[in-house]
């Protein structure tokens, strides 16, 4: 076909569009304008796979979710139906083709992975409620399938790595403006701080977690020398602008998150020795099981609720007497382990615990917030979820994956001698570290906004190991060869 007939049909087929786009407007039916748009999608999806990931990335904070809406579906749009075609993508593709990196595939964290979405799978076969497991699988593998391994090819380009954070940034900070001009409208008051940010987040919690996830790469970024000086500008105000959001989020376990990422910061740094850390906290633990009613003693004590006062709110983290927050915390963890109890092995399935634990609830455990039906959502812990719903090995499969991440972190940093990828490391596992904790409070990893963070950071982590791997080893024969000179 000559050039001059291309043009014809691609005139040709813009001025049908347009007839045919003019005629349903007329009788208001506008659906038929998103076709260029899908089309597009469509052709990112077969020749720019990396694009249309990063694309995802940018509206994941930007995402709504339907359930929110009253709608009987729990579906974040549009990034979920996008994230699921990447996935069948990339399933189709290694159904036909039969490779991919093998040097993710055998990773320890990979491994640990698809230990993980077998339990999963395994617990759906003999969960209570098998349809709810199923699909909560299907959502697992949605998020890991595209943000995980597509994202681990990905990130072999370094650049990738920055545009894969500047996306989600760029579009948080959407968001953030969106919440601070609606907060101000209630004078930035602590009782509407929980639900301003709506309809992109669903509460203060979820948006300080991710809030607390960027602020250290915002931060970094200041210092990145391979950013030229106006992006390291923009840097700068990212992150007082994350830092600000994150204090009027009034989101306690967030400021609490970003506490321990600082102090992760200074162990990396410092190098202090991985035995010391590991045998402080094993310290801590014990002391805290030796003096465990002096300190449920010594929290019953506090009396200080959730206040707009900043110094109160903090004080009011540790308030296990009258904070009805908290209380609601520790009575969905009693229910959940209450329901573990009965089912310690495989537990009552995946995704299951919303609907199950209303009567595992105890009137004197109970909230002004609780419900005697028991549909106010998830076990509020990534840990103690999982050892409702999948049981024992549920619980462990997730520690393990968090123990080796860390492990993984912890051991390149210390062997490379690239800065960059020791920049990218430290950042990455800060982040990561804000969440594990985060975990012991919340659980968010059922969504899209803290899924595509978490497993892209831990995809960072692992190609990072395995491309910094090969260069440590042909610095080694390097070295060996100038010694033997």
């Amino acid at each position: 076909m000559s050039d001059k007939l291309k043009i014809k049909w691609v005139y040709g087929i813009c001025a049908i569009f347009i007839v045919l786009n003019s005629i349903f407007i007329v009788k208001e039916f506008y659906w038929f304008t998103l076709i260029p748009v899908l089309l597009i999608i469509a052709l990112l999806f077969i020749f720019a796979l990396d694009k249309l990931l990063l694309f995802i990335v940018f509206l994941t904070p930007l995402s709504i979710n339907l359930s929110d809406f009253d709608y009987k579906i729990g579906l974040s749009l549009p990034t979920e139906p996008l994230m699921f075609a990447t996935m069948l993508v990339f399933l189709i593709k290694m159904l036909f083709e039969r490779k991919f990196d093998s040097n993710i595939i055998k990773h320890p964290v990979t491994i640990f992975i698809l230990i993980y979405l077998f339990w999963i799978f395994f617990t759906s076969l003999t969960s209570t409620m098998p349809i709810v497991s199923f699909k909560y699988l299907v959502s697992k593998m949605w998020f890991i399938i595209p943000f995980y391994f597509v994202a681990s090819q990905l990130f072999k380009e370094k650049n990738n790595i920055r545009n894969f954070i500047w996306c989600y940034m760029i579009s948080l900070i959407l968001v953030v403006f969106y919440t601070v001009i609606h907060h101000s409208l209630y004078g930035f008051d602590e009782v509407t701080a929980h639900w301003v940010m709506t309809p992109f987040f669903n509460d203060h919690t979820s948006y300080g977690a991710l809030l607390a996830m960027f602020i250290p790469f915002s931060f970094a970024f200041i210092f990145d020398k391979n950013l030229i000086a106006w992006k390291r500008i923009v840097s700068l105000i990212f992150f007082l602008i994350f830092i600000i959001a994150l204090i009027l989020s009034y989101s306690r376990a967030a400021w609490l998150s970003l506490a321990v990422g600082l102090v992760v910061f200074l162990i990396m740094v410092l190098k202090i020795n991985y035995k010391y850390v590991i045998s402080g906290v094993i310290m801590v633990i014990g002391l805290y099981f030796v003096y465990k009613s002096d300190v449920v003693m010594y929290l019953e004590k506090n009396k200080q609720t959730s206040s707009k006062d900043y110094i109160e709110h903090i004080q009011s983290i540790s308030n296990i007497s009258n904070d009805a927050s908290n209380l609601e915390r520790i009575n969905r963890w009693q229910s959940a382990i209450r329901m573990f109890k009965e089912k310690p092995i495989l537990g009552w399935g995946p995704g299951t615990y919303q609907f199950k634990y209303a009567p595992y609830q105890l009137s004197k455990e109970k909230t002004i917030i609780s419900t005697n039906s028991g549909d106010m959502g998830n076990a509020h812990s990534e840990y103690i979820g999982p050892l409702a719903e999948m049981g024992l090995l549920g619980l462990l499969s997730v520690i393990s994956i968090i123990l080796v991440v860390t492990y993984t972190a912890v051991k390149v940093y210390k062997r490379s001698r690239d800065r960059e990828v020791k920049f990218f490391i430290i950042v990455s596992i800060i982040s990561l570290s804000t969440y594990f904790v985060h975990g012991f409070l919340n659980n968010f990893l059922d969504t899209d906004k803290a899924s595509v963070p978490f497993w892209g950071f831990i995809a960072l982590i692992v190609i990072l190991d395995v491309t910094s791997a090969k260069k440590e080893k042909e610095f080694v024969l390097e070295d060996k060869l100038n010694n033997k000179q």
